[in-house]
């Protein structure tokens, strides 16, 4: 099995979609007016519409209901990151900080209210440990 993306249903796709331009710096693929992806080397973010709902079971999904998923992207250097784009966000739940399992962690949410974390690992095992997930790829 392969993990290949994580999607996000929302009432405002074209919005979410240039939040996640900006923060990331990678412009997305738009597929229809409903549908996007924002592709990295790691993974996809696919936002849809919920429109999109209509092609799923009724009440599957509904846009801005989050709270028990994080998004997560490694980036380089999030202190860098923190001030290239604190003015795009609303909402900063957590400033950079170092954390006891060796990463350094941004924690905001995006215009529907999800959970994002930028990370950086600090230290030798955070390293590995990422690295790690990223050569089982």
């Amino acid at each position: 099995m392969n993990f290949v993306s994580i999607r996000i249903i929302t009432a405002d796709a074209k919005r979410l979609v240039a939040f996640y331009e900006r923060v990331s710096g990678v412009a997305a693929t738009w597929y229809t007016e409903d549908f996007a992806e924002v592709k990295t080397a790691g993974g996809t973010l696919a936002i849809a519409h919920e429109r999109t709902l209509k092609f799923f079971a009724a009440d599957a999904a509904r846009p801005a209901a989050n709270r028990s998923v994080i998004l997560e992207l490694r980036v380089g250097d999030v202190d860098a990151e923190y001030r290239r784009i604190a003015a795009t966000l609303e909402e900063v739940v957590q400033a950079p900080t170092t954390m006891p399992w060796g990463n350094r962690s941004l924690l905001f949410r995006d215009p529907d209210g999800n959970l994002v974390n930028f990370f950086t690992p600090q230290t030798e095992q955070a390293r590995a440990r990422a690295d790690a997930r990223v050569a089982q790829d």
